[in-house]
């Protein structure tokens, strides 16, 4: 996996449009169960996007997950990152709303991705160089939104409840062709688990949230980015 293709797991599309650098696919989903609501696939439909029709029941789950999505303010997890090829990637993850990042990956990787609420940069070991682009406003950094809402600006296209678990899909309303956000709730209680990006060109990739901890407080410097290059003789 690219260090791209994993700037692509992380939901961090930001101003970048996704070529083919992001060339892994997720693990395929089964067909919804009998409780789901379905809209026509997000990225094969030209124009607004068709919400899911959702029950009375379905909608109280939706401003259930709302209002947990907005109450989680930091989380820190460890993760596996996998694609349907097979391959995975492993390391740590730390979010703190809004706008905060910081990916790091097992060794042998040195890759890692910091967004600071303004900026992403990404450190790509292998290439030894880094590259920072601003923060967008795309469906992709949704969970890193200061305040989440599950209408307006976005649209759910499909929504499928499992007896312990919950899915729901996202595009945006006005650009549904960037790309598709799948969130994965543990249910009773309510948690995070997983989420999948899908990018304009089809392909998908997942992370798999590991001992996650909400409420942590991080120290002052996890969210910013410094150089591996920084005080070293690069003569």
């Amino acid at each position: 996996m690219t260090l791209r293709s994993s700037l692509l797991a992380f939901g961090l599309m930001l101003a970048v449009s996704l070529p083919a650098w992001a060339a892994e696919a997720s693990p395929r989903m089964a067909p919804p169960p009998a409780s789901s609501s379905v809209a026509a696939p997000a990225l094969a439909v030209k124009g607004a996007p068709a919400p899911a029709k959702l029950s009375a029941k379905e909608q109280a789950d939706v401003a259930r997950i709302e209002a947990y999505l907005n109450e989680m303010k930091s989380v820190g997890a460890t993760f596996m990152q996998i694609s349907d090829t097979g391959a995975t990637r492993h390391g740590a993850i730390s979010i703190k709303r809004p706008g905060k990042m910081r990916v790091m990956y097992d060794a042998p990787d040195k890759d890692f991705i910091v967004a600071d609420g303004s900026y992403v940069h990404m450190w790509d070991d292998e290439m030894g160089n880094q590259t920072s682009v601003p923060m967008g406003e795309g469906i992709a950094e949704f969970i890193l939104r200061e305040n989440i809402k599950l209408s307006g600006d976005v649209v759910i296209t499909r929504f499928v409840r499992f007896p312990a678990k919950i899915e729901l899909s996202l595009v945006s309303a006005k650009e549904p062709g960037q790309g598709e956000l799948t969130l994965i709730f543990e249910d009773s209680p309510l948690k995070l688990r997983q989420w999948r990006v899908l990018d304009p060109q089809g392909r998908t990739t997942g992370v798999n949230l590991e001992s996650a901890r909400e409420g942590i407080e991080f120290p002052e410097n996890t969210f910013v980015f410094v150089s591996p290059k920084l005080g070293k003789n690069t003569r």
